[in-house]
This record gives C-alpha cells, sequence and structure tokens, in this order.
C-alpha cells in the first residue's frame, strides 16, 4: 500500500476538521493554506468525501465543512480505502478487489503479503481522527516525518 497524495490531503484536510468539531465550520481555503494543498485539488477530495458522507457541507458566507459523525466514528481505513483504493499489496490477496493470479497454486509468498495485508488493515482500521487530534495524541514535527519506509 502506498498513500497516494489524495489520500495524503484527505486525512489532513479530515484532521482540520476534526480539531473544529463541534466548533467551527472549516473553509477550503484555509485548509488548502494550513496544509500547502492546490485548493481546486482539495475541493475534489472534499467532494469525494462528502459523497461518502464523511463530511457536510454548509453553502454560503459563513460555510464550510464539518465531519459527518465524532472523529472516533471515522477510522484511517475508512478514509485511504475511499481515496486510494485497496490496501492489499498484490491483487491475490484483496478482499475487496480479489484479482487471480496464475502462480496462485504455488505461490511462495501468498501468506506473507495476505500478512501485510492484515497488519495494515489492523492498524488503520483501528486509528480513528481522534486518535491523532485528541488531547493525547502524539506530536511530530514534519521533519520527523517519513515518506519512505
Amino acid at each position: 500500500m502506498k498513500l497516494s497524495a489524495k489520500g495524503d490531503y484527505a486525512l489532513r484536510a479530515l484532521m482540520d476538521l476534526a480539531t473544529h468539531y463541534n466548533d467551527r465550520l472549516v473553509q477550503t481555503h484555509e485548509m488548502a493554506m494550513n496544509h500547502g494543498i492546490p485548493e481546486k485539488f482539495l475541493e475534489q477530495i472534499l467532494r469525494d468525501l462528502k459523497n461518502a458522507r464523511i463530511v457536510t457541507a454548509k453553502s454560503g458566507t459563513n460555510g464550510g465543512y464539518t465531519l459527518s459523525r465524532p472523529p472516533d466514528k471515522i477510522t484511517f481505513g475508512e478514509v485511504i480505502r475511499l481515496m486510494d483504493g485497496p490496501l492489499a499489496p498484490i491483487g491475490c490477496v484483496s478482499l475487496m478487489y480479489y484479482n487471480r493470479c496464475p502462480e496462485e497454486p504455488v505461490c511462495k509468498f501468498q501468506m506473507v503479503m495476505k500478512r501485510v495485508r492484515d497488519a495494515i488493515a489492523d492498524i488503520i482500521d483501528n486509528t480513528t481522527l481522534a486518535d491523532v487530534t485528541g488531547d493525547n495524541a502524539p506530536v511530530r514535527h514534519h521533519e520527523e516525518c517519513l515518506y519512505y519506509i
């Protein structure tokens, strides 16, 4: 699994919304400016999130976005699958997008790839927006982010 820019930006925008949940609406240009996201691209992402009922929008002068559910009810897994599709590193171990492989009957590493899929799913399906935006969330500085592991 590789997190795309779309998935990354979606999570960053949602963390902004989680921070202001039950406080105020957040406007697109504010989220774009806070995270260096191209505003037109963010608008597309927010439209996808709205269609998936993860966010709600209010138009007008005092409009903006908010989460449609509490931050502890929105998982990273839900968002990443919406933005980037399957988590499985290869198609023959995907639960939602299974793709039969001709090597499957004799494959020596399929079980390893299933374990990779399961480990990723376990982490992101059990991590909510509240986990990373709450008072007890770990604080990381930008230079500590690991883009390539």
